[in-house]
């Protein structure tokens, strides 16, 4: 009985041996994915986009270019002011979560309605915009 219960502990010698590299590796290999995963759930959201009270700043800072445009102004210029308010006012949708038109519309009434809308909605929602 001796020499069967040696069989038996080499053979489970010989797995182990065999068997450890290869699940050590395989561990190995697993642990730069399961570390990711930890900091993933650990790391605390970023805000995507500028700061609110930036964007605030911004608007109010075009809104006055846009109302102080002496008559002379040229249309080009109008025109980039506006779009640069219009996407200023996205963002801040974005960020405050008020749905807009304003990328769908085309120039015209009805996409300075839809501003008009916008601004109401955010001044509902807090932010002040003139």
């Amino acid at each position: 009985m001796d020499g069967s219960g040696g069989v038996v502990a080499n053979l489970i010698l010989f797995a182990v041996v065999c068997v450890a590299p290869t699940v050590l590796f395989w561990c190995a290999l697993r642990v730069p994915k399961l570390v990711g995963r930890i900091r993933e759930r650990r790391a605390k959201p970023q805000p995507e986009g500028p700061p609110i009270e930036r964007v605030a700043a911004d608007l109010r800072r075009v809104h006055r270019l846009l109302a102080g445009y002496p008559s002379g102004t040229p249309a080009a210029r109008r025109f980039g002011t506006r779009q640069a308010y219009d996407e200023l006012l996205t963002v801040a949708c974005r960020q405050v979560g008020v749905p807009h038109r304003l990328g769908e519309l085309p120039e015209g009434m009805d996409r300075e309605i839809e501003r008009l809308r916008v601004e109401q909605s955010l001044r509902e929602r807090g932010l002040a915009v003139p």
